[in-house]
Parts: C-alpha cells; structure tokens; sequence
C-alpha cells in the first residue's frame, strides 16, 4: 500500500492576468517569470545578493552564504541596522513625509504617522529601552494591542540590537510566563490594556499574574491606552509616556553582523508545545523586502493593508519589516472584523483607499457567512490587488474574494509560507501568473521546492507527497531557541539533506502546488490517505456551508472514518437532511472514499486567535476522548464547551 497522500479534487477554472495590470507589473509576463525562476534557482547566491543589495548596510558582506547543513549563514561579515532600513533612508528624499502608518483603533480614533514621525517615535522609543538598561543582544517581550507602539516597541528594540519576542495581546498570563522563561527576556513592554469587541483586555494585569515568581524580569513599561486602572509596581513598571520625558528624539542606528538576532516567534507545534523560532536580521531582512515588492507588486502610491496582528509573522513580515523597507504606507487597524458591525473591513477600505489587501481564509470565510450584502454597502473600487495567507482557501471562498471583494477585477495572490519561513515561498506573481482558485502555484525566486515521497524521491504530477524545500534561503529560522537538536530533528530529518513543512500537496500538470494539509492532519480511509483540505473544500463548495472541518476517528472497519465539522452560512438550518446532501456533493465532488460519515453541525469552530481551525482539538472531540495539551491559543473556550454538548 502506497503512504503517500492522494489527491482526487481538481480544479479547471484558469484567470489570465489582466493586460492592464501586467503592463505595470513588476514581472509583466509568465515567460519572464520561468525564465528569472529558472536562473534563480541555478545560481541562488546570484540572485539573493543582487536583492540583498537594496538594503542599506554599513559594511558589506564577504560571503553570499555558509551553508553547513542544517545550519546557514547569510551575507557573512556585512553589517546593517533593520530599523535603519525601515526608517532612515526613506527620509533623504519624499517618503520623508509620507504616510508610514494609517491607524484605527477599534473605537473609531485615527492617527497617521508620517516616514519622519515614526522614525522620530522609534528613536525616542530606542532611547527609553536604553535608559532602562536594555543593550544589544538583550531579549525585550512585547504584549500589545495593534496600535503603532506596537510597531515603533519592534522597531525600537531592533535600533539598538535587542532582540524582540512579540506575545498576541489576546494570549494569555500563561502563554506570557512560558515566553518569557524560555526566551530569558528581562524587559517586557505593555500597555494598560486594549480593545476587543467593544471590551476592554486587561494586558497590564495578564503580565501582572505572568510575572508571580519570575525574577528575571526588571522592568515593564507601560503604554497608557484604555486609560483603565492598573497596579504599578514601585521599581519595576515605568509609564511610556513619563520615560519619554527624559529622553530625547536623536538616537543613531547600531550596525549588527548580518547573522544577529533580529527576534523570537513562539509557534504552537502539532502537540501543543511552543517552540521559539529565531530569525536573523540581514537574511529576514532581504526576504521580507524582496517579496513584498514582487508578490504584492508594491508600487510608491499604494495603501497596503495586512490585516494580520503583529503578533503573528504575517504581521512581522508584511505589516512591519518588508511594507516598511520599501517605503509604503499600511494600514493598522486594532478590533475585530465585524465590531460594531460586520462591515468594519469595507468601511475602512473605502475610507482609506486601501489598494492592497492582505487577509486570511478564515476571515474570507467568515465574511462569506456574515453575508453578500456588507461588502455591497461601501465602494471598493480603489483595491486592485487581492492576497491570502495563514492556510489553503478553498476553491470557493476564492472565487467569493475575487467576485464580491475583488469585483472580478483584482488579481489575487494565495501565500503559502510558515512562521519558520519568515517569507512567502510559494505565490503566484500578480502581473505574470494565471490563476487557479485554490492553489497557490509556482515557487518565488530562488525557491526550490519539490514534492517527495517517503524515500526523499520526487513524485510525478497529481501524485500527493511531503513539501520540503531542497536548498536554503535567506529569510530561514536559523534555529530553535536555545534548542539545536530539536531544530535539527523537527526540520532536517524527515527528508535527507532537505527542509521539511510539515505539509502534504501535489503538483499538477503545470508544476501548480496544492496544499492538501498538514502531514499531521491527513486521514487513512481504508488504505487511502487524503489530504483534510481537499475534503474541506469539497465540502464548502456545497451552496448552504460557510467553513468546514474535517477530522479523522477511530474505526475498526476502515481504520479512520471521517468526521465533518460544519458552519453554515447566515440564514440556513442545520437537518438531516443537509447531512446527506453534504455526504452526497463531497462523494460526487471526490469520489465516495471521501465522504465524511458524521456531518456535525456547529455555530462555529475552535481556532486559535490568528484564526487557524484548532484539528488537534476536533478530534478529541471526535473520538469522545478528553481534551488535553496547550490550549492556551484558544480564542473562544465557549465553542469547545458548546461542541461536548452537542457531542453528548
């Protein structure tokens, strides 16, 4: 019996590029783009030096790249400053004035910072960790609302070589305390609280509880937002605002070895247990830049809007590091999507004249539920590119983004990257790439990604295997934190000499690669192993559905049975009757093997707080079994309560 994953969906719709938008694009035609891949993945080094090289740097590098498998080591012995790159030398000629950051906070205030302001905000910042006793190399974690401090405190920490740890502001004490211990940080920048659905979070008093016990923190500095009533510990909290008033605005980039510490991302693994990735500066640095200036096809009078919080590595790398060193303007916005109504994103892009938008599937899927008739009530003419990330997005809340967002016209740009990337790997190119719904197509320059089997052998089209990524590439996480091994063995050992995601695809007769899950997450059906997202789309293709899961459970006969979890769109019942005719559209869709033998209806599904369905808990669910493991990234613990019930 084969183990490699199966793949039955197909998918025929193709949309062209538009000539109009081709002719101002970056990469204006396919050939163009096959023809620059091929070279860039034959001479890599060629081709990140050439990107490498629109940085700004102090001193440059000797060698393009030390590769000592597992371990690299991009641009060695050059010297550069992030927050130099993202700042300063946008402000020799006009991006002086430009806006940097158009913010609104969930309540309604708004505030611009111009190229000028936000460098000046950053220094005064820099200056603050340094009267505090923050140097080069300290660990600094950040746990903060989405307002621009959140930005000008990562920003700050990189000025003078801290290493930044940013936490969610929906995260909780616990997730801060293990943060915190692991990452050895010993300053923690906060803010009294922020805004959520209308409510206030406590973020001061979550690091308050985080921090019983912890001695190694010496101090927090406060941002005031929400203006609530806070404790102030005498001699170790500082308020931002009055530390700003001893400090002054002139604060001079400190250069850092390509090869410095830029910050630690905690990610969840498949079991639960945070592991900190750790990025560097020079290659993050080149990756984040390069692709959002050829993925996002960024032009100088762009309104880009990432809706990722800078919590997250979307955040990281495309609402902060790789907008910024291009010298574009972003948007922020604090709240929830559908606060007070579920309009909030339209409004804000017909008000801002957002051109670009950068979302997540789930969102896509939620506004899908919420209903057609929100985004009809604003003007969205000013988009003209559309991109997705965090997730595959199935075939139909595609074509949904592009016909009720998009309005036909805008191209969209479907990421497939990790956290441990730090930069989108695989996506179409807007003015050279044809588009299929559902795939996020070809690989970005200098990538080599293959599709293997179990021995490490590449596979032929439409067969399903394992993703790995066969040479390295600058944006790459460098290791674990304080944990080689545990690098080496999660991401090095699967598939000889190569980088391992994690994920099942395909590629198809053109050389498109299609997600179909995590390699965690496939189902054995029988003898057949299938790809969850496969299913899932199957299944949201059906008329009545908004989001979907699908989770494997024990079954003596077939080995696993498959179980849908279902949400369904604004105005229809859940019966037994839509049941079956699920059953039946995935069978016709896939084929029988596939189709689920429990349709569980749900309001909604356990995901964590950047919006990724939480599997490992459905099937808990599924199985009858307890709910273990870390479910501190839960964003809404009333859905598993909700779930049991209905499962009893």
């Amino acid at each position: 019996m084969s183990t490699n994953i199966e793949s039955h969906l197909i998918e025929k719709r193709v949309f062209k590029p538009a000539k109009e938008f081709s002719k101002k694009a970056q990469i204006s035609n396919f050939a163009d783009y096959k023809k620059l891949h091929a070279e860039s993945v034959k001479s890599p080094e060629k081709f990140w030096a050439k990107e490498a090289a629109t940085l700004k740097w102090t001193k440059k590098w000797t060698r393009v790249l030390d590769w000592k498998a597992p371990f690299a080591k991009w641009f060695v012995g050059g010297h550069l400053n992030a927050s130099e790159n993202c700042l300063d030398r946008h402000l020799e000629g006009p991006r002086r004035n430009k806006a940097a950051i158009i913010w609104e906070g969930e309540p309604g205030e708004r505030r611009t910072l111009t190229y000028h302001q936000l460098h000046r905000e950053v220094c005064v910042f820099a200056n603050i960790l340094k009267r505090n006793g923050v140097k080069s190399g300290d660990r600094v974690l950040i746990y903060m609302p989405l307002i621009p401090e959140a930005v000008i405190a990562m920003l700050g920490c990189a000025r003078i070589g801290a290493v930044h740890s940013v936490v969610f502001g929906g995260f909780s004490s616990e997730s801060i305390k293990d943060r915190i211990l692991d990452s050895g940080a010993t300053v923690v920048v906060t803010a009294d609280g922020g805004y959520r659905r209308g409510q206030i979070v406590s973020l001061k008093q979550n690091v308050d509880h985080a921090l019983q016990g912890v001695e190694q923190v010496r101090r927090v500095i406060v941002f005031r937002r929400t203006h609530l009533d806070i404790h102030i510990q005498e001699g170790r909290d500082v308020w931002w605002h009055r530390e700003a008033e001893y400090v002054d605005a002139k604060c001079p980039p400190h250069p850092v070895d390509s090869e410095h510490p830029l910050f630690i991302l905690y990610t969840s693994g498949s079991t639960g247990k945070p592991k900190g990735i750790l990025h560097t500066t020079g290659g993050y640095l080149t990756g984040t830049a390069s692709t959002t200036k050829y993925v996002f096809d960024l032009r100088e009078n762009d309104v880009y809007w990432c809706t990722a919080d800078v919590g997250w590595i979307t955040g990281h790398s495309y609402l902060v590091y790789g907008p910024l060193a291009n010298g574009a303007t972003c948007v922020l916005y604090e709240g929830a999507p559908n606060w007070p109504e579920p309009d909030r994103f339209w409004k804000i892009i017909a008000e801002f004249g957002v051109t670009i938008l950068y979302t997540a599937p789930t969102a896509i899927r939620a506004f899908m539920k919420w209903g057609d008739e929100w985004p009809k009530k604003h003007d969205l003419s000013s988009l003209r590119l559309l991109g997705t990330v965090g997730e595959p997005i199935n075939p139909e809340a595609w074509m949904w983004y592009h016909k009720h967002i998009g309005e036909g016209r805008c191209p969209i740009v479907d990421t497939w990257w990790q956290t441990e990337t730090g930069a989108i790997m695989i996506s179409p190119l807007p003015g050279a790439t044809p588009l299929k719904p559902g795939t996020a197509t070809l690989p970005f320059f200098g990538i080599d990604a293959a599709i293997v089997d179990d021995k490490g052998k590449e596979v032929g089209p439409n067969e399903g295997g394992k993703l790995v990524i066969r040479k390295p590439w600058p944006a790459m996480l460098r290791s674990i934190y304080g944990d080689k091994p545990r690098y080496r063995k999660q991401y090095w050992s699967e598939v000889k000499g190569c980088y391992f995601t994690g994920d099942g695809a395909r590629r198809d007769k053109d050389g498109y690669f299609w997600i179909v899950g995590r390699i965690d997450d496939v189902l054995n059906v029988a003898g057949h192993r299938l790809g969850t997202a496969e299913v899932e789309s199957a299944i949201v293709s059906h008329h009545d559905v908004a989001e979907a899961a699908v989770v494997g459970r024990p079954d003596e006969l077939k080995g696993q049975a498959v179980v849908a979890f279902v949400t369904l769109r604004s105005g229809y019942k859940a019966s037994n009757e839509l049941a079956e005719a699920i059953r039946r559209h995935v069978a016709h869709a896939i084929g029988p093997i596939a189709k689920p033998d429990d349709v569980r209806f749900a309001e909604s599904l356990p995901k964590t707080r950047s919006g990724k369905i939480m599997r490992r808990l459905l099937k808990q669910i599924a199985s009858g079994s307890a709910i273990t493991g870390d479910t501190t990234t839960l964003e809404d613990f009333s859905v598993l309560t909700k779930l049991r019930a209905s499962d009893e």
